[in-house]
Protein backbone atom coordinates (compact mmCIF):
# COMPACT_ATOMS: atom_id res chain seq x y z
CA UNK A 1 0.00 0.00 0.00
CA UNK A 2 2.80 2.41 0.92
CA UNK A 3 4.68 1.61 -2.29
CA UNK A 4 1.56 2.20 -4.41
CA UNK A 5 0.92 5.54 -2.64
CA UNK A 6 4.53 6.62 -3.20
CA UNK A 7 4.26 5.75 -6.89
CA UNK A 8 1.05 7.80 -7.19
CA UNK A 9 2.66 10.79 -5.50
CA UNK A 10 5.71 10.56 -7.77
CA UNK A 11 3.44 10.47 -10.84
CA UNK A 12 1.56 13.53 -9.56
CA UNK A 13 4.83 15.45 -9.08
CA UNK A 14 6.05 14.58 -12.58
CA UNK A 15 2.73 15.58 -14.18
CA UNK A 16 2.67 18.86 -12.23
CA UNK A 17 6.27 19.71 -13.21
CA UNK A 18 5.47 19.06 -16.88
CA UNK A 19 2.36 21.25 -16.69
CA UNK A 20 4.37 24.14 -15.18
CA UNK A 21 7.08 23.63 -17.79
CA UNK A 22 4.57 23.82 -20.66
CA UNK A 23 2.87 26.91 -19.21
CA UNK A 24 6.22 28.75 -18.99
CA UNK A 25 7.19 27.67 -22.50
CA UNK A 26 3.88 28.92 -23.89
CA UNK A 27 4.17 32.21 -22.01
CA UNK A 28 7.64 32.92 -23.37
CA UNK A 29 7.25 31.69 -26.94
CA UNK A 30 3.58 31.28 -27.71
CA UNK A 31 4.31 27.68 -28.83
CA UNK A 32 4.22 24.24 -27.33
CA UNK A 33 7.43 22.28 -26.88
CA UNK A 34 8.74 18.76 -27.18
CA UNK A 35 10.45 18.14 -23.86
CA UNK A 36 12.18 15.03 -25.20
CA UNK A 37 14.35 17.04 -27.56
CA UNK A 38 17.93 17.72 -26.56
CA UNK A 39 19.26 21.27 -26.06
CA UNK A 40 21.41 22.12 -29.06
CA UNK A 41 20.32 24.20 -32.05
CA UNK A 42 17.13 26.20 -31.97
CA UNK A 43 16.64 26.16 -28.22
CA UNK A 44 15.38 28.65 -25.70
CA UNK A 45 16.41 28.30 -22.07
CA UNK A 46 14.86 29.78 -18.96
CA UNK A 47 16.74 29.36 -15.70
CA UNK A 48 14.70 29.62 -12.50
CA UNK A 49 16.56 28.91 -9.24
CA UNK A 50 17.91 25.36 -9.57
CA UNK A 51 15.49 24.32 -12.30
CA UNK A 52 16.40 24.41 -15.98
CA UNK A 53 13.47 24.65 -18.38
CA UNK A 54 14.50 23.89 -21.96
CA UNK A 55 12.36 24.99 -24.88
CA UNK A 56 13.81 23.36 -27.98
CA UNK A 57 13.27 22.20 -31.53
CA UNK A 58 11.25 25.18 -32.76
CA UNK A 59 10.93 24.77 -36.50
CA UNK A 60 11.73 28.45 -37.10
CA UNK A 61 14.72 28.70 -34.74
CA UNK A 62 17.33 26.59 -36.51
CA UNK A 63 20.07 29.25 -36.40
CA UNK A 64 19.77 30.14 -32.71
CA UNK A 65 22.41 28.89 -30.27
CA UNK A 66 22.01 29.38 -26.51
CA UNK A 67 25.28 28.91 -24.63
CA UNK A 68 25.22 26.61 -21.59
CA UNK A 69 28.91 26.51 -20.67
CA UNK A 70 29.38 26.87 -16.88
CA UNK A 71 32.14 29.48 -17.28
CA UNK A 72 29.92 31.69 -19.45
CA UNK A 73 27.02 31.40 -16.98
CA UNK A 74 29.30 32.14 -14.02
CA UNK A 75 30.79 35.24 -15.61
CA UNK A 76 27.38 36.56 -16.69
CA UNK A 77 26.18 36.22 -13.09
CA UNK A 78 29.06 38.42 -11.95
CA UNK A 79 28.17 40.94 -14.68
CA UNK A 80 24.64 41.17 -13.29
CA UNK A 81 25.83 42.21 -9.83
CA UNK A 82 25.36 45.97 -9.45
CA UNK A 83 28.48 46.05 -7.26
CA UNK A 84 30.72 44.84 -10.11
CA UNK A 85 32.97 47.78 -11.02
CA UNK A 86 33.89 49.15 -14.44
CA UNK A 87 37.28 47.47 -14.71
CA UNK A 88 35.98 44.01 -13.76
CA UNK A 89 32.87 44.43 -15.91
CA UNK A 90 34.98 45.33 -18.95
CA UNK A 91 37.27 42.32 -18.44
CA UNK A 92 34.34 39.95 -18.01
CA UNK A 93 32.67 41.13 -21.24
CA UNK A 94 35.93 40.44 -23.08
CA UNK A 95 36.36 37.01 -21.47
CA UNK A 96 32.78 36.03 -22.31
CA UNK A 97 33.36 37.12 -25.91
CA UNK A 98 36.37 34.79 -26.08
CA UNK A 99 34.36 31.84 -24.76
CA UNK A 100 31.40 32.51 -27.04
CA UNK A 101 33.65 33.17 -30.03
CA UNK A 102 35.36 29.82 -29.55
CA UNK A 103 32.00 28.15 -30.15
CA UNK A 104 30.68 30.55 -32.82
CA UNK A 105 33.81 30.17 -34.96
CA UNK A 106 34.00 26.38 -34.88
CA UNK A 107 32.88 26.18 -38.54
CA UNK A 108 35.58 28.43 -40.01
CA UNK A 109 36.84 26.92 -43.29
CA UNK A 110 40.31 25.37 -43.32
CA UNK A 111 42.90 24.68 -46.00
CA UNK A 112 46.14 22.73 -45.85
CA UNK A 113 49.31 24.80 -46.17
CA UNK A 114 52.94 23.74 -46.27
CA UNK A 115 54.90 24.41 -43.07
CA UNK A 116 58.47 23.57 -42.19
CA UNK A 117 58.75 22.30 -38.63
CA UNK A 118 62.11 21.80 -36.81
CA UNK A 119 61.79 18.14 -37.85
CA UNK A 120 60.36 18.13 -41.38
CA UNK A 121 58.14 19.82 -43.95
CA UNK A 122 54.44 18.99 -43.69
CA UNK A 123 51.02 20.14 -44.78
CA UNK A 124 48.83 21.36 -41.93
CA UNK A 125 45.41 23.10 -41.67
CA UNK A 126 45.00 26.86 -41.37
CA UNK A 127 42.00 29.17 -41.72
CA UNK A 128 41.25 29.79 -45.40
CA UNK A 129 39.56 32.55 -47.36
CA UNK A 130 39.29 36.26 -46.71
CA UNK A 131 39.92 37.56 -43.21
CA UNK A 132 37.18 37.61 -40.62
CA UNK A 133 35.37 40.90 -39.99
CA UNK A 134 34.24 41.88 -36.49
CA UNK A 135 31.52 44.53 -36.44
CA UNK A 136 30.57 45.96 -33.04
CA UNK A 137 27.37 47.95 -32.58
CA UNK A 138 28.54 51.18 -30.92
CA UNK A 139 29.21 51.75 -28.23
CA UNK A 140 28.71 48.71 -26.01
CA UNK A 141 29.77 46.29 -28.76
CA UNK A 142 33.32 47.64 -28.55
CA UNK A 143 33.71 45.74 -25.31
CA UNK A 144 33.50 42.40 -27.14
CA UNK A 145 35.93 43.16 -29.98
CA UNK A 146 39.15 42.25 -28.15
CA UNK A 147 37.65 38.91 -27.21
CA UNK A 148 37.19 37.97 -30.87
CA UNK A 149 40.52 39.38 -32.01
CA UNK A 150 42.20 37.35 -29.27
CA UNK A 151 41.05 34.29 -31.20
CA UNK A 152 41.61 35.75 -34.68
CA UNK A 153 44.21 38.57 -34.45
CA UNK A 154 44.11 39.19 -38.22
CA UNK A 155 40.39 40.04 -38.21
CA UNK A 156 39.32 43.33 -39.76
CA UNK A 157 37.11 45.61 -37.68
CA UNK A 158 34.11 47.64 -38.82
CA UNK A 159 31.72 49.81 -36.82
CA UNK A 160 27.99 50.48 -36.81
CA UNK A 161 26.68 53.39 -34.75
CA UNK A 162 23.08 53.25 -33.54
CA UNK A 163 21.16 54.95 -30.79
CA UNK A 164 17.73 54.04 -29.43
CA UNK A 165 14.96 56.61 -29.31
CA UNK A 166 13.99 56.96 -25.62
CA UNK A 167 10.28 57.20 -26.49
CA UNK A 168 9.72 54.80 -29.39
CA UNK A 169 12.70 52.53 -28.52
CA UNK A 170 13.43 52.33 -32.26
CA UNK A 171 17.07 52.52 -33.52
CA UNK A 172 18.60 55.36 -35.53
CA UNK A 173 21.89 55.09 -37.47
CA UNK A 174 24.59 57.70 -37.11
CA UNK A 175 27.65 55.81 -38.40
CA UNK A 176 28.50 52.79 -40.56
CA UNK A 177 31.99 51.76 -41.71
CA UNK A 178 32.67 48.21 -42.88
CA UNK A 179 35.81 46.41 -44.18
CA UNK A 180 36.08 46.01 -47.94
CA UNK A 181 35.29 43.70 -49.68
CA UNK A 182 32.62 42.83 -47.14
CA UNK A 183 30.87 40.30 -49.40
CA UNK A 184 33.86 37.92 -49.22
CA UNK A 185 34.15 37.90 -45.44
CA UNK A 186 32.52 36.16 -42.53
CA UNK A 187 31.03 38.98 -40.45
CA UNK A 188 30.65 38.61 -36.69
CA UNK A 189 28.39 41.35 -35.34
CA UNK A 190 28.76 41.83 -31.58
CA UNK A 191 26.62 43.60 -28.98
CA UNK A 192 26.34 42.65 -25.29
CA UNK A 193 22.54 42.92 -25.20
CA UNK A 194 19.62 42.02 -27.47
CA UNK A 195 16.50 43.72 -26.09
CA UNK A 196 13.71 44.63 -28.53
CA UNK A 197 15.79 43.45 -31.48
CA UNK A 198 15.42 46.77 -33.32
CA UNK A 199 19.09 47.76 -33.25
CA UNK A 200 20.28 44.28 -34.19
CA UNK A 201 17.85 44.10 -37.12
CA UNK A 202 18.98 47.52 -38.37
CA UNK A 203 22.66 46.59 -38.00
CA UNK A 204 22.20 43.38 -40.00
CA UNK A 205 20.22 45.35 -42.59
CA UNK A 206 23.15 47.78 -43.01
CA UNK A 207 25.63 44.91 -43.38
CA UNK A 208 23.47 43.25 -46.04
CA UNK A 209 22.95 46.55 -47.86
CA UNK A 210 26.74 46.88 -48.12
CA UNK A 211 26.99 43.37 -49.58
CA UNK A 212 27.51 41.22 -46.49
CA UNK A 213 26.29 37.65 -46.95
CA UNK A 214 27.73 35.43 -44.23
CA UNK A 215 26.73 36.91 -40.87
CA UNK A 216 26.84 35.73 -37.27
CA UNK A 217 25.51 37.72 -34.31
CA UNK A 218 26.78 37.40 -30.74
CA UNK A 219 24.97 38.70 -27.65
CA UNK A 220 25.93 38.18 -24.01
CA UNK A 221 22.27 38.28 -22.90
CA UNK A 222 19.00 38.51 -24.83
CA UNK A 223 15.29 38.97 -24.20
CA UNK A 224 12.96 36.36 -25.77
CA UNK A 225 11.04 39.10 -27.58
CA UNK A 226 14.13 40.48 -29.31
CA UNK A 227 15.55 37.06 -30.14
CA UNK A 228 12.31 35.96 -31.75
CA UNK A 229 12.00 39.23 -33.70
CA UNK A 230 15.59 39.17 -34.99
CA UNK A 231 15.31 35.56 -36.12
CA UNK A 232 12.00 36.16 -37.88
CA UNK A 233 13.44 39.08 -39.88
CA UNK A 234 16.84 37.46 -40.57
CA UNK A 235 16.41 33.67 -40.40
CA UNK A 236 19.64 33.15 -42.38
CA UNK A 237 21.79 34.77 -39.67
CA UNK A 238 23.31 32.60 -36.96
CA UNK A 239 22.57 34.02 -33.50
CA UNK A 240 24.67 33.15 -30.44
CA UNK A 241 23.38 34.10 -26.98
CA UNK A 242 25.24 33.74 -23.70
CA UNK A 243 22.03 33.64 -21.66
CA UNK A 244 18.37 34.04 -22.51
CA UNK A 245 16.76 36.29 -19.90
CA UNK A 246 13.15 36.30 -18.74
CA UNK A 247 11.47 39.23 -20.52
CA UNK A 248 11.39 42.93 -21.37
CA UNK A 249 9.72 45.28 -18.91
CA UNK A 250 7.45 48.20 -19.87
CA UNK A 251 10.52 50.38 -20.49
CA UNK A 252 11.99 47.81 -22.89
CA UNK A 253 14.75 46.86 -20.42
CA UNK A 254 15.90 43.23 -20.23
CA UNK A 255 14.90 41.52 -16.96
CA UNK A 256 16.75 40.53 -14.88
CA UNK A 257 19.39 41.99 -17.20
CA UNK A 258 22.66 43.61 -16.20
CA UNK A 259 21.96 47.33 -16.53
CA UNK A 260 23.25 49.50 -19.37
CA UNK A 261 26.23 47.58 -20.78
CA UNK A 262 27.75 50.65 -22.44
CA UNK A 263 27.61 52.71 -19.25
CA UNK A 264 29.13 49.91 -17.21
CA UNK A 265 31.90 49.12 -19.74
CA UNK A 266 33.05 52.72 -20.11
CA UNK A 267 32.05 54.15 -16.74
CA UNK A 268 30.02 56.97 -18.33
CA UNK A 269 26.34 57.69 -18.93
Amino acid sequence: MRIKFAQQMLLLVLVTRRFVFLCIAKRITGHGVNSNDCCCIGQWQLYHTTEVFIMSNFSDMDNVFIMDHPLIQHKISILRNKETGTNEFRKLIEEIAVLMGFEALRDLPLEDVEVETPIETCRTPMISGKKLAVVPVLRAGLGMVNGITTLVPSAKIGHIGLYRDPVTHEPHEYYCKLPDPIDQRLIVMVDPMLATGGSAISAVNFIKQHGGKSIKCMFVIAAPEGLKRLHEVHPDVQIYVGHLDRELNDRAYICPGLGDAGDRIFGTK
